[in-house]
Parts: structure tokens; C-alpha cells; sequence
């Protein structure tokens, strides 16, 4: 956006004290949404107006090339309204500058107004949530919360330990008769792995050993001598 004078400046003031109907009349004060509201119209009708006198220079220049040579006169009428041209749109942009610089601290500042309400309204639902709440009894509660669960831890051990178990035994008795009913199991063992003695030789005969039979050779060959002996 282009800058302008303090003459621009208290033109384009003028200008929105009529757009805005503050001259010299005392009007109800506008909320800030409809001051934003204007002020997002006034953009657009400023916007429309730039690019309506953007065409207008671009005609204008066409218009004084043309004739530069031909009617000087006409040129230098087109290059005046050009300069006209030009100055409204430079006190636009300076204008649009205000508009847009307003509408920004509007919006922040509804924003604000907004979230101040939003928290206002949670704090008040804060403070009635803890209106009937006193900080001491909420302690006192607390304690007899933690003393209520010790109480019922201490119940739990007692419900828990068996009756008539012995609190008095003596655990190296206990772990000596472990020892002796181990050692037993291992000889045992011992026993079974190993075998008595004698348990596998083999018992002397008593009786009188059978004479064995003679094989049908034998026989036949005893033949054979008996014979031979006869022949003799």
C-alpha cells in the first residue's frame, strides 16, 4: 500500500466518519461485530473501486500513446484524468491500510472479549462446584479414608493367618529333620541300584551228573571195531 500525507490522512478520515455516520451525531455504539461487518463491506466496495480506476489508468495511457502524435491535446487530457486516476487510488490503498489495520484489532479484540466471557463463566461454575467444599474437611476425609483402608489391610493379615499354627517352631529343627528324611530317600536309592551279594552267582549242582548218551556215530563206529576184532 502506498503512504500518505497527513492531508490524505484527514481526507480518508472524513471519509469514514461519513461511511460510518459519525458526523457530529451522538448514534448508539455499534458491537464489535457490526463494526467488523462494515468494515469488511467498506473493503469490498474500496477493492471494487481499485480495480474500476486500475482500468481507468490503463485506458487513459492507451488513449495518450494513440494520440501523443497525432492530437497532443487529447494525449495530455488523458494524462491529467490519469493522474487523477492515480491519486484516488493511492488515497484508496491508504484507506484500505486503516480499514484492514481497524477490522484486524476488532477481531482481536472480540476474540478476547469472547474468551474473558468463556472464562468468567467457568470460574463461576469453578466457584459453585466448590461452594459447599471446606479445604479442612476435605483433609479430615482424607485421613479417615487412610485410616479406614489400614484397618482393613490389618483385618485381612488377620483373617488370613491359619489358627493354631505354631509361631514357635524351631526352623533349624525343621530343616535338620529334612536333612534325615533326604539322606534316608538317597540310601534307598543306594540299595536299589546296587545288589546284594551272591544275589546273582549261580548255585553249586548237588546231584550226580547224567551220563550223556552216546550219538548214533559213535555207536555205529564202536560196531565197527567190535567186528574187525571178530574177523581177527
Amino acid at each position: 500500500m502506498c503512504c500518505f500525507n497527513m492531508k490524505e490522512h484527514k481526507v480518508t478520515m472524513s471519509f469514514l466518519g461519513k461511511m460510518f455516520g459519525t458526523s457530529g451525531k451522538k448514534d448508539e455504539t455499534p458491537s464489535p461485530q457490526q463494526a467488523i461487518q462494515k468494515l469488511r463491506e467498506t473493503e469490498d466496495m474500496l477493492v471494487k473501486k481499485s480495480d474500476y480506476l486500475e482500468k481507468k489508468i490503463t485506458q487513459e495511457i492507451n488513449i495518450a500513446r494513440k494520440n501523443g502524435t497525432k492530437n497532443k491535446r487529447v494525449a495530455i487530457q488523458a494524462l491529467k484524468r490519469k493522474k487523477r486516476y492515480e491519486k484516488q487510488l493511492q488515497q484508496i490503498d491508504g484507506t484500505l491500510s486503516t480499514i484492514e489495520f481497524q477490522r484486524e484489532a476488532l477481531e482481536n479484540a472480540s476474540t478476547n472479549t469472547e474468551v474473558l466471557k468463556i472464562m468468567g463463566y467457568a470460574a463461576k461454575a469453578l466457584k459453585n462446584a466448590h461452594q459447599d467444599m471446606d479445604v479442612d474437611k476435605v483433609h479430615d476425609l482424607m485421613d479417615d479414608v487412610a485410616e479406614q483402608q489400614e484397618i482393613a489391610n490389618e483385618i485381612s493379615d488377620a483373617i488370613s493367618n491359619p489358627i493354631g499354627f505354631g509361631t514357635d517352631v524351631d526352623e533349624d529343627e525343621l530343616m535338620a529333620e529334612l536333612e534325615e528324611l533326604e539322606q534316608e530317600e538317597l540310601d534307598e536309592q543306594l540299595l536299589r541300584v546296587e545288589p546284594a551279594v551272591g544275589e546273582d552267582l549261580p548255585s553249586v549242582p548237588t546231584a550226580e551228573p547224567v551220563a550223556l548218551k552216546p550219538s548214533r556215530a559213535e555207536v555205529e563206529d564202536d560196531d565197527m571195531k567190535d567186528l574187525a576184532a571178530w574177523a581177527s
